[in-house]
């Protein structure tokens, strides 16, 4: 039996998303994420929370920010200066004005002040239940996670980028958690 690559996985893993989100079209997937009552508990004082701004059949978590706001968490989205620079995370607040990334997402613009998440809510291409994931690639997260070891890291995804195992690579960063439009999942070797 041929084991698959990650980037195997990749294509069959944002097949399925992609597959998922045409299949659902008419519905208001803004709703599929605006509040989390497990996240709850985890909002303490002071709490910052880094998303990002969904980029094609990514689970749009627009709703589930604002919420995280309205409790009184600050917010935060990734920033990249460069495809091979660090990725930092910046304060933002809705409605504030964003920029296209070098890497294509959309982000804060460079005046705004530098944060550190004490929460990460990651977007997958895939995971598993114990907590790895398989990014786009890049490994832009893997290393802003290994400079925040403190944040919690939520992984953000659809039921059906869930796979059996995931190969994981000694840089790999494991999730504490996966919210998906189904379910809450702790990870075996969660801090939750």
């Amino acid at each position: 039996m041929t084991i698959p690559t990650k980037n195997d996985l990749r294509k069959t893993l944002r097949s399925s998303r992609k597959d998922f989100v045409f299949k659902r079209q008419n519905q208001n997937f803004s709703e599929e994420f605006t509040s989390c009552r497990a996240l709850e508990p985890l909002l303490g004082k002071g709490a910052v929370v880094a998303g990002y701004c969904a980029m094609g059949s990514e689970a749009d978590i627009g709703g589930l920010m604002a919420w995280v706001a309205r409790l009184g968490a600050s917010l935060a989205l990734p920033w990249l200066a460069g495809r091979d620079t660090p990725m930092l995370f910046r304060a933002w607040q809705p409605g504030e004005p964003l920029e296209m990334s070098a890497s294509g997402f959309t982000q804060p613009l460079p005046a705004a002040p530098e944060a550190a998440p004490t929460m990460i809510l990651l977007p997958l291409v895939g995971f598993d239940r114990s907590g790895n994931r398989l990014g786009q690639g890049a490994g832009h997260y893997d290393r802003a996670l290994e400079r925040l070891p403190h944040a919690l890291r939520i992984g953000i995804a659809w039921s059906v980028q869930e796979a059996a195992h995931l190969p994981a690579d000694p840089w790999d960063v494991p999730l504490d958690a996966i919210l998906t439009e189904r379910e809450w999942i702790t990870t075996p070797p969660s801090r939750i």
